[in-house]
């Protein structure tokens, strides 16, 4: 039986089917290699780049017995246009009405990876490409990252998390803005935190001013933190937020107050380098915290060497985890016992 039609969202995923998920990762880590999806194929659409997301699933697939094969829209293939009604005079020759469910023909499950437009918050909270892709498959869609959501990455923290015996309730986790010299998507942030406060954690996003999460995702994750009995706050406090913490993640992303606006953006981000981790932020936490983050990271600009190479660093444990979590995803979409 399939766990879910398509895997889009933590937050689409009932909290049974979050528990046999990784209760497949482990099943997987522990007995790697096997025959159980021998015949069947993976499509990888990638209309932006990756390392960890590519890779952890054409070997995850080689080591279920199954193929893969792997699209770039507008390099190697064609560029996709994914609006109705569209005028195809430009540079995309190929529609997602045909481009669809011609794949969908070819491959038995498909994982799309499409970034955010990054011009308008309603937009990209709209999941445009996603959606538009879901609404012409006939096989199951698995978000390799879309605008406003990394679940594939969001369950890889969860394992870790568990991995490391960090309490749901109960547990302190901060998940910190830090400078990068461009404006980045909300996606992995967002996972992140809903994902900590889908586990019942003591959430806290600390940013500089105006970087406060948009109203929409706020909600969201207000909503999951009070089925799961955690909480949510945001500051700009370092050391309160810090203060007992189990886990620091970084991320960066664009500042909602100026989303689609470049040169403002810019000008917020500009005396913000300070946000750069080192081990000092880690005073107010508890002895053993760890540092989370999802890779890639630009080294001494977000955080120092001194952390991402020390005791606290769960980075390697987190790309690694990506492997067991996505061939649980694997099994459980196709319906494979």
């Amino acid at each position: 039986m399939k766990l879910l039609p398509h895997f889009s969202s933590l937050v689409d995923t009932p909290d049974g089917g979050i528990q046999r998920l990784l209760a497949r990762a482990l099943e997987v880590e522990r007995n790697p290699i096997s025959e159980v999806l021998r015949g069947r194929v993976l499509g990888l659409v990638f209309l932006n780049p990756s390392l960890r997301t590519l890779s952890s699933f054409q070997a995850g697939m080689a080591q279920l017995g199954g193929s893969s094969f792997v699209l770039t829209p507008g390099q190697a293939t064609w560029g996709w246009e994914i609006r109705d009604g569209a005028v195809m005079d430009g540079i995309a020759a190929e529609h997602v009405r045909e481009a669809i469910p011609v794949l969908c023909q070819y491959a038995d499950v498909l994982g799309v990876r499409a970034f955010a437009g990054g011009r308008s918050l309603e937009e990209d909270f709209a999941e445009p490409v996603l959606s538009a892709v879901r609404s012409h498959a006939t096989k199951p869609i698995l978000n390799l990252e879309s605008a406003v959501d990394h679940p594939c990455q969001a369950l890889a923290d969860w394992k870790t998390l568990d991995d490391e015996q960090i309490p749901g309730k109960g547990g302190r986790f901060v998940l910190s803005w830090a400078y990068h010299p461009k404006p980045l998507p909300l996606a992995v942030a967002a996972a992140a935190s809903t994902m900590a406060a889908r586990r019942g954690m003591d959430l806290t996003v600390l940013r500089p001013e105006g970087y406060a999460f948009p109203p929409e995702l706020a909600q969201r994750i207000r909503s999951e933190a009070k089925k799961s009995g955690g909480s949510y706050v945001e500051t700009s406090d370092r050391r309160a937020a810090m203060d007992g913490a189990h886990v620091l993640y970084v991320k960066s992303w664009q500042s909602p107050a100026h989303y689609g606006d470049p040169t403002s953006e810019a000008a917020l981000r500009a005396p913000l380098r300070d946000w750069c981790i080192d081990e000092s932020w880690f005073r107010p936490a508890r002895p053993t915290a760890i540092f989370m983050h999802c890779l890639p990271v630009r080294r001494n600009v977000k955080v120092r060497d001194e952390v991402l190479d020390g005791p606290r660093s769960r980075v390697i444990r987190q790309a690694g985890n990506r492997l067991h979590v996505q061939k649980a995803v694997l099994l459980e979409t196709l319906g494979v016992r």
